[in-house]
């Protein structure tokens, strides 16, 4: 278990993260969501559904931290998640429909894909 101690920290990071990005999200006219941007207004029924499956990530997230040994295939989806949603942002960006601060705020997503994929390829 000591051998983990780095994913462990980014897992519990990134549960901290998420919870940020679930706020940013339910309240997208808060100050968050005013930050980077968020479109408004937003359905409630839209903006509560990708608040909680971004919330739903964090607790697998801490779920996985806290578990005795990590299950590779979890952190595999978390990385192509998390990846995936920062490439997502990117490209409606690129086609002038996001922000460049959500781009910059989803970066973050990307740095955790990166450090979640080195542990997958160089774990002992």
């Amino acid at each position: 278990m000591e051998k983990d101690i780095a994913i462990r920290r980014a897992l519990w990071c990134s549960v901290a993260f998420n919870l940020m990005g679930a706020l940013m999200f339910l309240f997208p006219e808060g100050p968050l969501g005013r930050l980077v941007g968020m479109p408004v207004p937003v359905p409630p029924l839209y903006n509560s559904t990708v608040a909680l499956f971004i919330v739903l990530f964090g607790v697998a997230y801490a779920w996985l931290a806290r578990s005795p040994v990590i299950d590779r295939a979890s952190v595999a989806f978390g990385a192509i998640g998390k990846a995936s949603f920062f490439f997502l942002v990117l490209s409606f960006w690129i086609s002038g429909a996001a922000p460049g601060l959500m781009v910059l705020a989803a970066s973050g997503d990307l740095m955790f894909a990166a450090f979640f994929a080195r542990w997958l390829l160089f774990k002992e």
